[in-house]
């Protein structure tokens, strides 16, 4: 049967609680206590159960404990009181306010594969997407001027349990994007905005979502709409899932996809920082939109990697991924012929020696050799990462 209209059932909320959405919807409620607090108080065993996600929260109490908030001076003052709390942030005067006006309105962009702001949000699966978490809420308290940007996994990492005879097992529960605090991008006319990557030969679509994490605005690319084919509407199933070919198509969704998100959205970027080489492919996408203003190749990869930084965090070579060189000529054929090289001249871009025909395209190496500014994660780290790459 033809699906007709998608509509979704919810308790009626009060008028005097409408200052709930309005936190729910800002992922700066998980590091303020007082916001935490807040929800527990409507109900400690749901708040539980949902997984701390105080947008499905409010969707499943009762209409009676709803009204019964509503009605509890306490509870409307904790709210105000909280609510007062976020304009404060939103508002006041930070870090980069009180810096020299030489930094103008220079726009950063953060792109990561995954990032840990929440339990409630599981688009990460470790230390790299914590790390990508943080960084977002330490720029929304500095006030840098940043955007996150990843992709909108439909199942996110998977979870692990045990099963029967104490053997590991994975599932993976689908996210309910309509529980989640993001919103549609939109363009002119009210329609989800889109944007397209080509991969080998056809194009694949993604629409944008919208999270707000304090002050900052995240943007996540979706494929899982009509307009693709089954298996291009899967690249943003899982976190980390899949072959290479699938991880070669998530990670040009990423770094492509990201850059013309944020062109198609009118934000004016000055620096871009990948975190970790999964996003580099945008210094392909940045010199491809540089040749196009005029810079001949070389003068558009001094541009790009002027204004790149990278953070590696993989201490170990095997944790890089590395594409054959097939693959690359599959998805990257066209590229590299558009803008006049030979194919041996655009591998090289990800071999650590150039000249060495063997290697195989490495994301972490085409990442250091277009960016201006590299680090690790601690000092350690750092000191390990200039010796594995030291050909470099």
């Amino acid at each position: 049967m033809a699906l007709i209209k998608k509509f979704k059932v919810v308790p009626n909320l009060p008028v005097k609680l409408k200052p709930l959405l309005k936190i729910a919807y800002n992922m700066w409620w998980v590091w303020n206590f007082e916001a935490i607090e807040l929800f527990r108080r409507l109900d400690v065993e749901l708040w539980g159960y949902v997984s701390h996600n105080p947008i499905k929260l409010l969707g499943s109490l009762s209409q009676q404990a709803l009204d019964d908030a509503a009605e509890s001076e306490s509870f409307i003052a904790h709210m105000e009181k909280v609510e007062q709390e976020l304009d404060w942030h939103l508002s006041r005067k930070t870090w980069y306010d009180e810096q020299d006006s030489d930094f103008g309105s220079a726009g950063i962009a953060y792109f990561s594969a995954e990032f840990g702001i929440h339990e409630s949000l599981p688009m990460y699966s470790g230390g790299l997407g914590v790390l990508a978490g943080d960084h977002l809420k330490s720029a929304s308290e500095l006030g840098l001027p940043l955007v996150g940007v990843g992709l909108f996994y439909r199942l996110g990492y998977f979870h692990q349990y045990l099963n029967l005879d104490g053997w590991q097992q994975e599932s993976f529960p689908e996210i309910d994007f309509h529980n989640m605090p993001a919103h549609q991008v939109k363009d002119d006319r009210g329609e989800p905005l889109l944007i397209s990557v080509e991969m080998a030969g056809r194009n694949v679509f993604a629409q944008i979502w919208e999270i707000k994490v304090g002050k900052i605005y995240m943007y996540m690319l979706d494929t899982n709409i009509d307009r693709n084919d089954p298996g291009d509407r899967a690249i943003t199933d899982e976190l980390y899932g899949g072959d290479s070919d699938m991880r070669i198509r998530q990670e040009m969704l990423l770094g492509i996809g990201g850059v013309r998100a944020l062109r198609a959205m009118g934000k004016s970027i000055t620096v871009f920082h990948m975190n970790e080489g999964h996003a580099a492919f945008l210094s392909l996408e940045r010199i491809r939109m540089a040749m196009e203003e005029g810079l001949s190749f070389h003068e558009a990869i001094e541009f790009v990697s002027s204004s790149n930084v990278f953070t590696t965090h993989t201490p170990v070579p095997a944790g890089n991924d590395r594409f054959p060189h097939e693959m690359m000529d599959g998805y990257f054929g066209d590229y590299y012929r558009k803008v006049g090289l030979s194919r041996e001249q655009f591998l090289g871009l990800g071999r650590e020696d150039p000249e060495d025909k063997k290697e195989v395209f490495c994301m972490t190496v085409l990442a250091l050799r277009t960016a201006a500014g590299c680090n690790g994660v601690s000092k350690l780290h750092g000191k390990v990462s200039r010796k594995m790459w030291k050909r470099m």
